[in-house]
């Protein structure tokens, strides 16, 4: 596991099927990062279009002064390319991206002026009482229900633990090894690490793009129930044998 902490971000963008969307959202951070020391790795999973061959080339062709472009897979699932992505990180702090950038740098923007030493987790909420993301009333009831679940299932206080996330980049590799979730539960699971080892993670706004508001929402009310189930199976995992984290704010 490497440390070089001349890397001060990691960029993780989980990838599968996106041929439609990863060359502009990579010419975003290109442009975004550039002279930054940082990195992008992009995590393809599972794709069944030419999405990896695409990202082979893109990083064929990548020349961009102070920002490394790294092309890896892993099995499809969302959690299973997060924590290829936590594996292969080298940044001081790293963050969970999306293939499209929903929020364009809202959230990183806000993170980058909070101290990753201090504040060992910020999430890009769409939770928060200031973000702007189009919530019909059917998405703001399942929302409730998830929250609801959450609280009673694993007590979890974090309101969106499945938003972006920048994290401090020696605890998330600290703690990346407990982490087995295949899916989208994966950063509840990580969430749920956190709050169990006394950190408290800070959630900031932010705004839905345009182009992402009149995208239907995909939650159905089966995937409560579906939730439901996959919280009993991380409080059942990690209820036990937490390790506390030294300098938590």
């Amino acid at each position: 596991m490497a440390t070089d902490h001349a890397v001060s971000l990691t960029y993780i963008v989980p990838a599968h099927n996106s041929t439609a969307t990863i060359e502009g959202t990579l010419k975003e951070l290109q442009d975004r990062l550039a002279g930054t020391n940082s990195e992008i790795v992009v995590v393809e999973n599972g794709s069944r279009d030419n999405t990896l061959e695409l990202l082979h080339k893109i990083e064929a062709d990548w020349q961009t002064t102070g920002v490394q472009l790294r092309v890896t897979s892993s099995k499809k699932g969302l959690g299973n390319a997060l924590r290829k992505g936590i594996e292969e990180s080298r940044g001081e702090r790293v963050f969970f991206g999306a293939d499209d950038l929903p929020f364009g740098f809202d959230d990183l923007d806000k993170a980058e002026k909070i101290d990753h030493r201090q504040h060992k987790m910020v999430i890009g909420s769409k939770a928060h009482p200031e973000s702007e993301v189009g919530r019909g009333v059917l998405r703001a009831i399942l929302t409730w229900g998830f929250l609801t679940l959450r609280f009673i299932v694993l007590g979890m206080r974090t309101r969106d633990p499945q938003g972006t996330f920048a994290i401090d980049g020696e605890w998330v590799r600290s703690v990346g090894p407990q982490l087995t979730e295949e899916g989208f539960l994966l950063t509840t699971e990580l969430t749920y690490l956190a709050e169990r080892s006394g950190i408290k993670t800070i959630e900031v706004p932010v705004r839905l793009r345009e182009s992402h508001a009149a995208h239907g929402s995909r939650i159905r009310i089966s995937d409560v129930w579906k939730m439901g189930l996959g919280l009993i199976t991380v409080r059942k995992r990690h209820r036990k044998g937490v390790r506390p984290v030294a300098n938590v704010a």
